[in-house]
């Protein structure tokens, strides 16, 4: 992985609230012999925090 860029975003559409997250990835492999493999692949986990009173 050469770069990552993540951004997020919350939208309220009435009582709604959306969470867009946009990510921007680039990976580079080279080889002189074999196989390479250039994977853009992006694990997300969103947790929800708890109100506090």
């Amino acid at each position: 992985m050469v770069h990552t860029k993540t951004k997020s975003y919350t939208y309220k559409v009435g009582k709604n609230k959306f969470l867009v997250i946009k990510i921007v990835q680039s990976a580079v492999a080279k080889t002189r012999s074999g196989n390479a493999l250039a994977s853009n692949a992006a694990n997300v986990k969103v947790f929800k925090k708890d109100k506090k009173r």
